[in-house]
């Protein structure tokens, strides 16, 4: 396995570190996520800074439905990425364009980040603002019974750790609270990030990398999973995915890799902004059936 062979930081770097691997990419995604959600929010009712936890940095930015019916719309909680040490929610409001199109609900994540927080703490804080989402999607025209979640990068990962949550002894929720969970280019064997780039940051140790990596947890049961990831991607990403779908398949649990025809790490989540694109086209078929 290629990421997990690799004998040197740099060889390490070179399967993970995009922002020098393909510097303009970057630069066109974070001005493309900047400017799409500050026109969404120009153009579509949102709620912003809902908090769900003690701190400052436990909240949500909610995208109500445009005209939910009268028993609820579905909602989509999305988690964002950045290697957990970038962004904030703000920054992917427009993820919520494309499930607004066709009478969804969008409720956007925002977590504290590395340094300042663990891992294990970004865990904690995704599982809580799920549970808010179901607690509270009435009050932003939403039904709590069809409650899917997507995560991208990151965002992925904290998404894959849903699955492995105890909602009915944790959290007094239903055990099929999430009823769905699409994880985009997600990172799910934590064992190379203690010798790249990240490090400094994240500080991981042996058994943080054993507990939160979602590969080495994979439940007996849980939610149909989606595991999109783009074409364009380096080995590395591709073969966290890859590896990921295995492992789940071999539990016998519902999973389906798509890899997306053209896409690189950043761009596959233009797909966001179009309910028929091949990225969110297949999130809302598993969305309006469940």
């Amino acid at each position: 396995m290629l990421y997990r062979n690799s004998a040197t930081q740099e060889e390490l770097d070179a399967q993970y570190n995009l922002r020098a691997l393909i510097p303009e990419a970057a630069t066109q995604y974070e001005d493309f996520c900047a400017r799409e959600s500050v026109k969404l929010r120009d153009e579509l009712d949102h709620l912003l800074d809902v908090p769900f936890g003690p701190t400052l940095a436990e909240h949500v930015d909610v995208y109500p439905a445009p005209e939910p019916p009268a028993g609820g719309s579905p909602v989509l909680v999305y988690v964002h990425g950045g290697f957990w040490v970038l962004r904030t929610s703000k920054e992917f409001g427009f993820v919520s364009r494309g499930p607004a199109s066709r009478g969804v609900a969008t409720v956007v994540t925002n977590y504290a980040l590395a340094p300042a927080v663990t891992i294990g703490e970004m865990v904690r804080q995704t599982r809580a603002a799920v549970a808010w989402a179901y607690r509270n999607a009435a009050s932003f025209g939403g039904d709590p019974e069809r409650l899917h979640v997507a995560g991208h990068s990151a965002g992925g990962h904290l998404v894959a750790m849903l699955l492995m949550t105890d909602w009915e002894g944790e959290y007094g929720l239903p055990k099929d609270t999430v009823k769905s969970v699409t994880a985009i280019s997600g990172l799910y064997d934590l064992s190379p990030f203690p010798y790249t780039f990240l490090q400094p940051k994240l500080g991981l140790t042996a058994d943080e990398v054993l507990q939160y990596s979602p590969i080495l947890h994979v439940p007996d049961e849980a939610p149909p999973l989606l595991l999109p990831y783009g074409a364009k991607e380096t080995d590395g990403f591709r073969q966290q995915s890859e590896d990921f779908h295995s492992a789940w398949k071999a539990k016998g649990l519902d999973g389906t890799l798509l890899p997306i025809s053209g896409k690189n790490h950043f761009d596959i989540l233009y797909g966001f902004l179009d309910a028929k694109s091949p990225l969110l086209a297949s999130i809302l078929e598993r969305m309006e059936g469940g």
